[in-house]
């Protein structure tokens, strides 16, 4: 099956199911050096884990990762970096009285009529499960980019119409900070929004229904010029990896669709330089990125998930056989995989800078002579 592998230098390659034995990751391309261990990934495991909150599904998994190859004495040694997180609270039997019913807003037709069979159980590797690996190699890549002071910072910007307050999207300043998110049950630094946020999503799951919202990134620390241009500008790689996390429907960087209604004296972000000569912007309308590059400016970007599909509301739909059926899906499920897509949004990241970071080492000779250069 294709379509499980991402990255060039710093590559990942996914494996595993909702219901089989275990998920996990290959990381290829880490440079040997890097001080890692199973409790650096931790953390970021268990902010994407079920079973947290009422926010999220009741399915009870550790997401323990083990590191099975690529360190030695708690540091890389340039090899593969395996990574296995087990399976151990599958309840497949919640998902038998689906097994030959399309369910709305999945993967269930589309893969059966690619592959001509279909693992019912959860949806398989189209299940959010998968993305426990995508998170344990984007821990690997934030410890690589915390060695040149780059931090991604992921956040719930709203759920519905409920948005944080504007001061935490200011493009010029980050105000945002990681132990304010991560007091939320909903991951919004905005306490007053996280309230509300969360009386909605009671109000949802009581009408047996879900709803959306949207993730933003806030990328800090990168030096200028990271990223290429034409097919593998940094915004069109974020985009990619973005939109390849199940829910999102749409990505946009910087002022984003907003750009359309504004014009060239408004949109463009004017240069200066300080009295070090260090050039900067006035604003940062473009996200950090211009020519599929960056400026040095905080990177911004924004991914929009739709509702979470499998709800007990009942919904119309058709089995293989083409018959008219009414589906009430079962089971354990979100009532919006915001919360817990906003850290897999930041280690989708992390991945793409950490491929650029490796990448740009290259693109000058000056880079090479300072490490072959005798």
């Amino acid at each position: 099956m294709p379509g499980s592998n991402f990255g060039t230098l710093f590559h990942i390659s996914t494996f595993g199911e909702s219901h089989g034995p275990a998920l996990g990751v290959v990381i290829d391309g880490c440079p040997a050096g890097l001080a890692l261990t199973e409790e650096d990934i931790i953390p970021y495991m268990n902010r994407r884990r079920p079973g947290q909150s009422q926010y999220t599904t009741a399915r009870s998994e550790s997401d323990t990762p083990e590191i099975l190859s690529g360190t030695f004495n708690g540091v890389t040694t340039g090899a593969p970096i395996a990574i296995l997180i087990r399976n151990t609270d599958q309840r497949s039997k919640d998902y038998s009285e689906i097994a030959d019913i399309f369910r709305p807003g999945h993967a269930d037709f589309t893969f059966f009529e690619k592959y001509g069979i279909r693992d019912y159980r959860g949806g398989g590797r189209s299940s959010a499960r998968e993305t426990a690996a995508r998170v344990a190699a984007g821990a690997v890549a934030a410890k690589l980019l915390r060695e040149f002071n780059i931090e991604a910072i992921a956040f719930t910007k709203s759920i519905s119409d409920i948005t944080v307050d504007d001061k935490f999207l200011d493009p010029m300043e980050n105000r945002v900070r990681r132990d304010d998110v991560l007091k939320s049950p909903v991951f919004m630094p905005d306490s007053a929004a996280g309230e509300r946020a969360c009386a909605f999503l009671d109000k949802k799951r009581e009408e047996l229904d879900s709803t959306g919202g949207v993730v933003r990134i806030h990328v800090t620390g990168l030096p200028a010029g990271l990223g290429d241009t034409v097919f593998e500008k940094l915004d069109a790689r974020l985009a990619g990896a973005l939109m390849s996390i199940g829910a999102v429907k749409g990505v946009t960087i910087g002022d984003g669709f907003s750009v359309s209604l504004s014009t060239g004296s408004l949109d463009n972000d004017s240069f200066y330089a300080d009295d070090d000569l260090n050039i900067h912007t006035t604003s940062n309308h473009g996200g950090g990125i211009l020519g599929g590059m960056s400026t040095g400016c905080m990177i911004i970007a924004e991914a929009a998930f739709k509702p979470t599909p499998s709800i007990a509301k009942e919904q119309e739909t058709v089995d293989k056989a083409g018959i008219s059926r009414k589906i009430s899906i079962k089971g354990r499920h979100d009532p919006t995989v915001v919360p817990r897509a906003v850290v897999v949004c930041e280690c989708m990241v992390n991945l793409v800078i950490a491929d650029a970071l490796l990448t740009n080492a290259t693109a000058r000779l000056d880079n090479l002579h300072k490490i072959y250069r005798r």
